[in-house]
């Protein structure tokens, strides 16, 4: 039973910079799922401050992916709510109000360190065996050396003071956490040119949108004790209602080679699996067994089996692989699943995007599909195969084409005798649906030139459908048409080799 906690609110906040991949899908998948099982809020942010990156392209396709995917949210873009806009790009004044509150309440201050000076300084704490980060050089400037810093024109970045003191925090997925301050150091909040900084403003959004959990990749989790500090300031200088969000970092996402799955990867691609014609229930199933599992004994299970069951508590520490072939393996069990009418309906766009189907397919057309559909169903891992496993009934006559390696190899010579009984047979039948077919068919093969099954079948397989994987034979001999698969045969025995 999912619980009833509407003060729960979480967030989904990616960058519009490239392709959806499916971390970024897992991530906004347990938010969800989060929200929904205890009656909460889901807060679709868009964090697009970095112009030099983000794409409006970008940021259209990421509300097309949740859209597709089924992952509603409450308070968004399309949406609106109470602390809209929800678009970084378009906050730029809140950020830069809290930037001078930070900065004059002393949680804040200007850093005029080039480039050069830090790495030098970096360099040299490494080869002393220091840490390496930002080692406070501009914390207490005085007016003097601003004044000389100015005169060289350096323009500064603002820079968050980290108190010196050991920071822990509990997270949902790894226990308590804790950091010591000289491996936490001072960090950047704005750029000199104004610009805000992901570290500043995410935790300033999370705060004034009142978030209660952040569920968030295990790669940001070096820069949680960063933000629990700033929630603290941002609670003393008034911004937001002074809670700090529970954290919960969920764990890698492993590919090849037992390497983190990286957006450059094309198994992390979304686009790929829509393409291929993955189904939203079976990549949602997989996806959420990155990390988390309904029962132990149990792969299998649709979303409202998620969310009644979900608790991120009980997602694993350790980091996940992905498997494509348990991907697929779980797509097919969920397109076995799909009603016919459903099922029939999703497989339009991939016979449109093959040229096999019209924009507008005709009444005709579809109910063809819907009579192929069941043959197809049980035998597809993706939507894309329908493609290869029903395109010669919706082809036309003249484009009609037979796979050029199987016609190789089953379509010699030795088929002469197959074909020109097999025509004869069919020619001469009066009931042309699947059981006589079978019969005339076996009567004039199996028993009239004595070849097995297999080898009688299989060149009419090939001649009929052009390859050797099809639906069931005589079903699509029916669903073809007596003249069409006459035709079919009759040419393939024309072409065939000379004895």
């Amino acid at each position: 039973m999912a619980n009833t906690d509407p003060a729960v609110r979480v967030r989904f906040c990616p960058s519009p910079t490239g392709n959806p991949h499916v971390g970024m899908v897992r991530t906004a998948l347990f938010n969800w799922a989060y929200a929904r099982h205890n009656g909460g809020t889901l807060v679709f942010r868009i964090e697009d401050t970095d112009s030099a990156r983000d794409s409006e392209e970008s940021y259209n396709q990421l509300l097309d992916a949740m859209r597709w995917l089924g992952l509603d949210w409450d308070e968004g873009p399309e949406v609106g709510g109470p602390d809209a806009p929800y678009r970084q790009s378009q906050r730029m004044d809140i950020y830069a109000d809290v930037a001078r509150r930070l900065y004059e309440a002393g949680h804040a201050y200007h850093c005029y360190c080039s480039t050069e000076e830090l790495d030098a300084r970096r360099e040299a704490a490494r080869a002393a065996g220091k840490p390496s980060g930002y080692d406070g050089h501009c914390r207490d400037l005085t007016d003097e050396q601003v004044a000389v810093y100015k005169l060289e024109k350096r323009e500064p970045i603002l820079r968050f003071r980290m108190p010196d003191k050991t920071i822990s925090f509990d997270d949902l997925v790894r226990g308590t956490l804790t950091f010591e301050p000289e491996n936490v150091p001072d960090y950047g909040i704005v750029r000199a040119n104004g610009a805000p900084l992901y570290t500043l403003v995410n935790p300033v959004d999370d705060a004034l949108m009142g978030i209660t959990h952040v569920l968030r990749g295990e790669d940001l989790l070096s820069s949680t004790p960063r933000q629990v500090a700033l929630y603290a300031a941002l609670a003393e200088i008034g911004v937001g209602n002074g809670t700090t969000p529970r954290f919960g970092h969920l764990p890698y996402v492993m590919g090849e080679g037992n390497k983190k799955l990286s957006k450059r990867d094309p198994q992390s691609s979304l686009n790929m699996y829509r393409e291929r014609g993955f189904i939203r229930e079976g990549l949602l199933n997989y996806l959420s067994l990155l990390g988390w599992s309904l029962a132990e004994d149990r792969d299998l299970f649709d979303m409202d089996e998620m969310v009644a069951a979900f608790d991120v508590t009980k997602v694993n520490a350790n980091p996940a692989r992905f498997d494509l072939k348990k991907c697929e393996a779980i797509n097919a069990e969920h397109v076995r699943r799909l009603a016919p009418e459903d099922f029939v309906r999703r497989l339009v766009p991939f016979l449109q995007g093959a040229e096999l189907l019209p924009a507008e397919p005709t009444a005709e057309q579809l109910d063809l599909l819907a009579k192929v559909a069941p043959l197809t169903q049980e035998r597809m891992v993706v939507l894309s195969e329908i493609v290869n496993m029903a395109g010669f009934l919706f082809v036309a006559p003249e484009k009609f084409a037979l796979d050029p390696d199987d016609a190789a190899k089953v379509l010699t010579a030795d088929a002469r005798p197959v074909l020109e009984a097999s025509i004869k047979a069919l020619e001469e039948l009066a009931d042309f649906t699947p059981e006589p077919i079978q019969a005339a068919l076996r009567e004039a093969l199996v028993d009239g030139l004595g070849i097995k099954p297999k080898f009688a079948f299989t060149p009419l397989r090939v001649a009929v459908t052009g390859r050797r994987v099809s639906p069931p034979l005589f079903e699509s001999m029916e669903l073809l048409g007596r003249p069409e698969t006459l035709r079919r045969l009759r040419a393939a025995l024309e072409a065939l080799p000379a004895a």
